[in-house]
Formats: C-alpha cells, structure tokens, sequence
C-alpha cells in the first residue's frame, strides 16, 4: 500500500498525486488489555511466532487486493510506541490513532480517521491474527455488492445450551437448547457500508448503550447483517491454549511456504 503514516486523524487525502483516494479501509481496534491470556503485555502484543499479534493482523488485511488502507486504534497514551513498533517491521503504509477507554470508543476515533474517499469500512480484531486475506477480499466484495453490513462467520458445531446465568460456579439451569443449524460463529474482519457503520456508532454513543460487536450495533438500526464463509484459520486468540494453536497454524504455514 501507498498510504502515508499518521498518529493523528488524516487532513489530506494521502495517496500519491493522481489517485482519488482509497475506498476501503480496515480499522483495527488495539487498546485492550486481554486479561484473559493473563498478566503481561496487551493481548495484541503477545507474539506469535516471534512477532506481535498485532503486526500479523495488519499484515494479513493489507495483504488484501480490495483494502486501500489500514488504520490502527492504540492505546490512548500509546500510539508513539504503536508507530514505532509498526515502523520496526516496514509497516510505514499504515495509519496510526490514540483509541478510547472502550472498544467502542476506539472503533469511533478510527471511522474519524479516515478520509473522505472511504466507503467501505472494515473492523478487524487484533486477537485475529491469522485471518486469509480471502476472507477480507470476501466481505469486501459482499459490501461492494450492496450488503450494508457483512460478517464472516462458520456454522457452530457444538450443541449449544441457553441457561439462567449463576454466579459463583454454581450449577446452571438449562432453559433452552437452540437450533445449531440456524446458529454461526462470527469472526472479523466485519464489513460495512461507511455512513451506516458511522450511523451506528453515533446513536449508541447517544443512547450510552455497549455492544459486544460493530455488527450487533447495526442490527438495532434495523439494517440487515449478512453472512459470508468465515475461515478456521481467523479464529480469536483469547486463552493460552489459543496461542499454541495460533503458533502451529503460523509454523504449518511457514513450512508449506505460505506466509
């Protein structure tokens, strides 16, 4: 990519002389603490394979022929060392953002970064390191083909039960077993139509209300989510054991010469 580094919103447009700009952009939040892979480093800058969970999610959507340019959220007193860190590993094509208190916050300081030429947002995990960038060549092309808002996402293959919440480790009553063929995981990169996702971000800001996904913030617009194929590979790094599968994924890929 072409794209010129920031570590503040964009002023101009920042493509070469010629160019009208770029029309997608990947907005990839990164000031979470990922408290659940333990004490140490914020979970995006664990290292895979000896590098940042970070810098292989911004590598694997810049990889992507559809995305023009790549915006990462810092934490909100980290975005020197973010740019530092980015530049280390030749990511100078990449802009880079102070984010909020909240993932939410920090998805809406990242849509004010981008240029105007932007129509196509995507928001992508940074706990997703491994993504294919056919996938975010896939949910690209969903938004371009008219889908407001576009998720990958794979069927669930666990029976899944819906219970009445207890604390404690108390045991739970089950109330409910879903339909595992009507349910799918989702996974990011999410897709969307820029002025809806925008929309979204600014009615729940009003309302004070959180969301666990961008997704699930349109969806009370009442604009319709799609789903496309999502890939086992795109799976989230939470937990210590996802990290051992992350690094026999990244060592399988290096062995067969595809990373």
């Amino acid at each position: 990519m072409s794209i010129e580094s920031t570590d503040s919103a964009p002023s101009a447009d920042p493509r070469p002389t010629g160019d009208a700009g770029p029309r997608t952009a990947v907005v990839i939040p990164a000031a979470g603490r990922g408290v659940r892979l333990g004490p140490g480093a914020p979970k995006a800058l664990r290292e895979l394979g000896g590098t940042p969970m970070l810098i292989h999610a911004v590598r694997a959507t810049a990889r992507a022929r559809t995305v023009g340019l790549v915006v990462v959220v810092a934490p909100p007193d980290g975005a020197p060392e973010v740019r530092s860190l980015l530049d280390a590993h030749e990511l100078t094509g990449v802009a880079v953002v102070p984010g909020g208190d909240t993932r939410q916050d920090s998805v809406r300081l990242g849509l004010a970064a981008l240029p105007d030429t932007v129509e196509t947002v995507l928001v992508h995990d940074a706990a997703r390191p491994l993504v294919p960038h056919e996938t975010v060549d896939a949910v690209v092309a969903a938004v371009r083909d008219g889908a407001p808002a576009v998720v990958p996402a794979l069927p669930v293959t666990d029976t899944v039960k819906q219970v009445d919440p207890r604390t404690d480790a108390e045991p739970e009553p089950v109330t409910g077993t879903p339909d595992r063929a009507r349910l799918r995981a989702v996974q990011t990169p999410q897709g969307f139509d820029r002025t809806i996702l925008a929309q979204a971000h600014a009615r729940l800001a009003a309302e004070g209300e959180g969301a666990t996904d961008d997704a699930g913030m349109v969806e009370r617009l009442g604009v319709e989510v799609v789903v496309v194929r999502g890939h086992e590979e795109a799976f989230k790094v939470t937990r210590p054991l996802d990290l051992v599968l992350a690094e026999a994924v990244l060592a399988r890929r290096k062995a067969n010469v595809e990373y």
